[in-house]
């Protein structure tokens, strides 16, 4: 007998592992699968910037890996070293670093990033080169591929796909549509 697929229980937010901006009793959690070495994520931070500070504490937001290996080769590293970062609770700090230099992901670049953003140095280098982190980067790309996501950044609102691919306005929209039905 096989358990049946259950989407939500990929999606719900492990505060041991997932990285999260806004308060756990939100109203509403966008849940992005994203790739630091994807154009269109970089171009998502800003928007998503804006929509974080709009919804407040009713919104909360969670990162997930997925990087996209074929097309972007420095993802995966760029991902590692991020969940080093985290190791260190200077995510967010890094994750931002990544997309501003998103064309200098290369081990020497991020390895400038993580002096940047103030890191153990010893301890970071350590950790990368023992790929510590790799195995939670890809249980992450893993859980992504389980839920259908083939390209970054793919959204999720309260469980449910978000198709953004005309335009970021329509997760504002999602959003908004969320908030009514929970109130």
């Amino acid at each position: 007998m096989t358990t049946a697929f259950n989407p939500a229980s990929l999606l719900a937010v492990d505060s041991a592992t997932d990285h999260s901006r806004g308060p756990a009793s939100a109203r509403v959690t966008v849940v992005e699968y994203g790739d630091f070495e994807c154009p269109s994520c970089r171009q998502a931070q800003s928007a998503l910037k804006i929509v974080l500070a709009h919804f407040g504490n009713d919104l909360r937001f969670v990162f997930r890996h997925f990087p996209l290996r074929e097309v972007h080769p420095h993802a995966e590293l760029a991902a590692e070293a991020a969940e080093a970062a985290s190791a260190q609770h200077k995510f967010w700090q890094f994750h931002d670093l990544l997309f501003a230099h998103q064309l200098q992901l290369d081990e020497k670049h991020v390895r400038q990033y993580a002096k940047q953003a103030g890191l153990d140095m010893p301890r970071f280098a350590n950790e990368m080169s023992d790929h510590v982190y790799l195995q939670r980067v890809r249980e992450q790309i893993e859980s992504g591929r389980r839920l259908g996501v083939r390209s970054t950044p793919t959204f999720y609102v309260n469980g449910s796909f978000c198709d953004v691919s005309f335009g970021l306005d329509h997760l504002h929209k999602v959003i908004d549509k969320a908030l009514a039905e929970s109130a």
